[in-house]
């Protein structure tokens, strides 16, 4: 099982931070680089869809779950 690492980012002018496993986080990378995005564009865009009861780092992981599932179906 892989250790969970925690990262900061800074979205619209503040710090954030958020804790993921390097499995997910590497995920995450190629899916902003993908989208030419940087990363901290993406968390930004996550950040702000997600439900406000949610953390962040769940949201993260749903993220990158539903792409994955996306991506199986040919989406």
């Amino acid at each position: 099982m892989s250790v969970v690492r925690k990262r900061s980012v800074s979205i619209r002018g503040h710090r954030t931070s958020f804790s993921l496993e390097p499995e997910f986080f590497a995920e995450i990378e190629a899916i902003a680089a993908a989208r030419g995005l940087s990363l901290a564009g993406l968390v930004a865009e996550i950040d702000a869809a997600r439900p406000r009861d949610a953390n962040l780092s769940s949201a993260l992981r749903v993220y990158v779950l539903h792409h994955i599932k996306q991506r199986a179906d040919g989406g």
